[in-house]
């Protein structure tokens, strides 16, 4: 039975990943500082095997157990989350992962970093491979997010090279399923709030810009995969079924069977116009590529979830 220490074990992700290691039979030590987590994503929980620390790892933190595995979570993710809280998602990019690199060390754990496809910006190359540099706007309003995980990937490598810590890098693509908050501002949990109440859906610029959608169960099977490998280079994990977002409007109308219009607003700046992950590596080194449809996922969410869920009560 192995230890995982999950920061941001408390947010979407990091919840489904406690949820998971712990059906495989490990010990978790969950980490949330609760910023952008929630613990009714981690409530149902109750095995001696689960344990929750409420803590911010931009200082330094310590855990006085063995711990066998890291996953580093731990980052506001949505658009809302970082433009709300810039400084903060810079720090949790350099001085959260420094912090963790080095509890990694000391335990002399193996230690996953999450990054994404955002570190590709506006790719210049399509699909996205794991050797392309990206096209990023450093000083742009979603550089906040952008370079704080370019640069979590160059520092954990740094600790991989000069201390010898075991790492393991993943690119993680757009993702859904249950505990999406309504209204993070991504397009799926909108898209989903917007037709549970037949109210427009709002789609920016054209909607010909593009995104991939991962299920949340195949992305987080593919993070313990590349967790249990001995891989140190970046992986793409995402689903390479490219869809237009004007095409995931009228997916979500269908499934929810809507009454709802399809409306276009100004195109936020920085905003990508492709993407799309070439996931060759998974393959081959983890055997892993994504099982689950995006309408099937849609459906699988919208069950799990419940309306008031998704709808937020109606709420902000």
């Amino acid at each position: 039975m192995a230890t995982c220490l999950v920061t941001g074990g408390a947010g979407f992700l990091g919840s489904h990943l406690c949820d998971e290691l712990l059906r495989r039979g490990h010990r978790v030590i969950c980490v949330d500082n609760l910023e952008t987590g929630s613990l009714a994503n981690i409530e149902h929980i109750r095995v001696p095997e689960f344990e929750f620390l409420q803590l911010d790892i931009i200082t330094p933190y310590f855990v006085d157990r063995p711990i066998d595995f890291v996953y580093h979570l731990a980052s506001p993710a949505s658009p809302i989350d970082y433009l709300r809280l810039p400084l903060h998602t810079l720090k949790v990019g350099s001085q959260g992962t420094h912090h963790t690199l080095g509890l990694a060390k000391k335990h002399r754990a193996r230690f996953l970093l999450a990054s994404t496809s955002e570190v590709y910006g506006d790719p210049q190359v399509h699909p996205q491979k794991e050797t392309y540099w990206g096209h990023v706007n450093p000083i742009g309003p979603r550089g906040v997010y952008d370079e704080a995980k370019r640069y979590a990937e160059a520092l954990t490598m740094a600790y991989h090279r000069q201390q010898g810590v075991d790492t393991a890098i993943v690119r993680i693509f757009n993702s859904f399923g249950p505990r999406m908050r309504p209204h993070d501002g991504r397009a799926i949990p909108t898209f989903l709030r917007q037709a549970l109440q037949h109210r427009p859906i709002t789609v920016f610029g054209s909607g010909s810009q593009t995104r991939s959608f991962c299920y949340v169960d195949d992305l987080i099977r593919g993070i313990i995969a590349l967790a249990e490998s001995g891989q140190h280079q970046p992986i793409n994990v995402g689903n390479p079924h490219e869809f237009t977002l004007l095409e995931l409007a009228q997916a979500v109308i269908e499934v929810t069977e809507s009454r709802s219009e399809i409306v276009f607003e100004a195109l936020p700046t920085d905003d990508p116009q492709v993407r799309q992950p070439d996931i060759t590596l998974a393959r081959d080194v983890l055997g892993w590529e994504p099982e689950v449809q995006l309408r099937d996922g849609l459906r699988r969410t919208i069950e799990q979830s419940g309306m008031d869920a998704l709808v937020g009560a109606g709420r902000r």
